[in-house]
């Protein structure tokens, strides 16, 4: 986190306002662990918005729902494969139908 700091700092010596965005990439397969991954990173640095990566898969992303419930972090983007056009703008209602689609 000591790394990530200087990075930030360095960033916001050299341009003014730097840094205006901070994404956190969460893998959307970590799970529970992500809530801890998103709470260290917040105390480090500015997290202004949440990438989900790795959404392609069987893995449905739900623990994003409880990080923006409980540190206010929004999903800003998903990843829904390996290369730069896999990437989409979160749309929570698609989310939402994607997260309960085949239960029942």
């Amino acid at each position: 986190m000591r790394e990530l700091t200087k990075i930030r700092d360095v960033v916001s010596r050299r341009i003014e306002n730097a840094p205006q965005e901070v994404l956190l990439v969460l893998d959307a397969t970590t799970g529970q662990n992500a809530i801890a991954q998103a709470k260290n990173f917040g105390k480090a640095i500015n997290v202004t918005g949440i990438m989900l990566a790795k959404l392609d898969g069987t893995a449905k992303g739900g623990v994003v729902i409880a990080i923006r419930d409980q540190l206010s972090i929004p999903v800003k983007f998903i990843g829904l494969g390996e290369t730069p056009q896999d990437i989409e703008t979160f749309d929570p209602q698609r989310f939402v139908e994607a997260l309960f689609a085949n239960i029942g």
